[in-house]
């Protein structure tokens, strides 16, 4: 069938045979409306009940037999469906490179998005131990990465400060101290648990279609104004300052305004550290970024900085002689299984309904993007299914919330990773790490650690470089990244999605009502005009609504396809002389 309907038109092809003899042929299609294509060609049956339909499913699931629990289980544990096609000489290169490589990014990140969630820096590294295991068995996508993220640890940090609030005055050897670490880490596994919980059952009832409410925009502007919210919050650990950590609307500016009220109690030492490291981290990191075509692997330059400033701070003794706060004490060995905080899920049930919807959410957009990318598809629903089972095992082990991550994907894709099994060696790197040479990390300075985070967000802020197009693309995209942006800033991470998600909403509703559904054909001017509007599912963006404006401009015609997920342009028709005229035009999408 023809992708596109012109009329009016005439196609020819000249077909020459050989060097003395050719020939033209010309094609004349008719214009049909809507109606007179059904008068011509008939309308598809109409489908069975309902019921009906009900009844075949039940019958087709409920059918035991090898083959179906064969099916059964490749589709459940992908492992066992791409393990077997594995190509060793191929692949196994890449694979061990990107693994190796991202490993060894997790160390220095995973410590310090535990400060984020107000944890102690080893369950950072159990973080990024589990999840990553857990993927590999379970998950879809083959160029992402899990672990810990700053927005998700952020969210669950604030969870954490309101339950367990931090005490001014506590010692940190005390007993009382580990007492309060342990509280702490047992509210974050709580969430985690929940959250599994969550997507598990989210799972079951096929629901990973939730996904495309939160659009490309409301990512982006949620991810890039989360940014200023960790940034913010590290200033007092690269300052040195002890401050209580602000919750709740407008906690930004209260943190910022608390920071600006202490700063003649700045300590020179960590102000220096952080100096420092932010003069080593920046420039290598754009290094990395501006010729990492050139690069096999990106400069591991956060494991560096851990290891030269651990070496410093011992060699000096800054924590004894400067008042610089270290991470103290790191276990050597495998966690034990311990139950999270239960008596506390009723308290944390509705922060964690908005951590689950981000992880899974930015999840599935990293995986939708190099699945797009490389030629593959994802199963939304199987992502549930493994970032659900990540998450509930993981909390067994004082885990907090996992997520796929932007940076670590970023890297395992630039790396030349193939499949998941790069997740293998990420998570040894990880293991040898928590078994042998955590506890050398005892006089790492967490100024170094707050360093590490604010440079880590270097993708969330360049996202502004996307509004102009986005402005030229779409104006009302780009008024919900605005309100999205503002929101989160402005009021607070959960919150300012919340109402990112409802004006979104708000938007498409508008747009829908606007426009006929479906208009087959329309007008065409010198200016933007919206054409078709589809009420169906585009399965290849899983989008739930989908219009197309088409540009008439320098004798070309462009079709931009707009969906609640993304935008996109897929491609121009030129205009030759013979349609100059052109009055209307017919586009069919098909969704592949």
């Amino acid at each position: 069938e023809p992708c596109h309907w012109l009329p009016n038109t005439r196609q020819e092809n000249s077909m020459v045979s050989d060097d003395k003899m050719s020939a033209s042929v010309a094609v004349y299609r008719n214009i049909y409306t809507e109606d007179r294509f059904r008068q011509s060609y008939g309308t598809e049956d109409k489908p069975r009940g309902g019921g009906q339909r009900f009844r075949e499913k039940i019958t087709e699931r409920c059918r035991c037999s090898r083959a179906a629990c064969l099916h059964l289980l490749r589709e459940r544990i992908p492992i066992f469906n791409w393990l077997p096609k594995y190509r060793l000489k191929k692949w196994m290169l890449g694979d061990t490179i990107a693994g190796l490589t991202v490993g060894i990014l997790h160390i220095p990140q995973g410590m310090a998005f535990a400060l984020l969630t107000s944890v102690a820096p080893i369950y950072g590294l159990y973080t990024s131990f589990f999840p990553v295991v857990l993927y590999m068995l379970f998950g879809t996508g083959r160029h992402v990465s899990t672990g810990t993220f700053a927005v998700v640890s952020l969210m669950t940090g604030s969870v954490v400060e309101q339950l367990v609030p931090t005490p001014l005055q506590l010692n940190s050897s005390s007993p009382e101290a580990a007492d309060f670490e342990a509280q702490r880490i047992g509210v974050a596994s709580a969430v985690a648990l929940l959250s599994g919980i969550m997507m598990l059952c989210m799972f079951g009832l096929q629901l990973g279609f939730l996904s495309t409410y939160l659009s490309e925009p409301i990512v982006k502007a949620f991810t890039s104004a989360a940014a200023f919210h960790v940034t913010i919050s590290q200033l007092q650990s690269m300052l040195g300052l002890r401050l209580p950590r602000h919750t709740g609307p407008f906690s930004l500016f209260k943190t910022l305004a608390s920071v600006i009220e202490n700063l003649p109690q700045t300590n020179m030492a960590e102000l220096l550290t952080s100096l420092v490291c932010l003069a080593i981290l920046v420039p290598v990191k754009e290094v990395n970024m501006r010729f990492r075509q050139y690069l096999r692997t990106p400069i591991p330059v956060e494991i560096l900085t851990v290891i030269i400033a651990t070496g410093v701070a011992y060699a000096s003794s800054l924590d004894s002689n400067y008042d610089v706060q270290i991470v103290g004490h790191i276990p050597a060995g495998f966690p034990s299984p311990r139950m999270p905080a239960l008596h506390k899920l009723p308290e944390v049930a509705g922060d964690t309904v908005a951590i689950t919807f981000v992880g899974y959410a930015v999840s599935v957009s990293l995986a939708m993007i190099y699945a797009d990318k490389h030629g593959y598809s994802i199963q939304p629903n199987q992502e549930l299914l493994a970032h659900g089972i990540s998450n509930t095992v993981s909390s067994l082990f004082t885990c907090f919330p996992s997520s796929a991550t932007l940076a670590t994907t970023n890297i395992l894709e630039s790396s030349g990773g193939f499949t998941q099994l790069s997740g293998l060696f990420t998570s040894l790197v990880v293991l040898i790490v928590l078994l042998l040479i955590g506890p050398l990390f005892y006089f790492l300075p967490k100024a170094v650690l707050a360093c590490i985070n604010v440079t880590s967000l270097r993708q969330m802020f360049l996202q502004f470089q996307d509004l102009p197009d986005l402005w030229r693309v779409s104006k009302i995209d780009f008024v919900v990244w605005l309100v999205t942006w503002l929101s989160v800033v402005v009021l607070n991470v959960d919150m300012g999605l919340a109402i990112g998600v409802v004006f979104s909403m708000m938007t498409v509703i508008c747009r829908t009502q606007r426009y006929a559904m479906p208009s087959p054909l329309s007008t065409l001017d010198n200016t933007d005009t919206v054409y078709q509007c589809f009420r169906k599912s585009y399965s290849r963006w899983n989008c739930t609504a989908l219009w197309i404006t088409v540009s008439h401009r320098d004798k070309l015609i462009s079709l931009v396809v707009h969906g609640i997920c993304k935008t996109k342009v897929v491609g121009s028709i030129p205009m030759w002389d013979e349609y100059e005229n052109l009055s209307m035009l017919w586009i069919r999408v098909s969704a592949k």
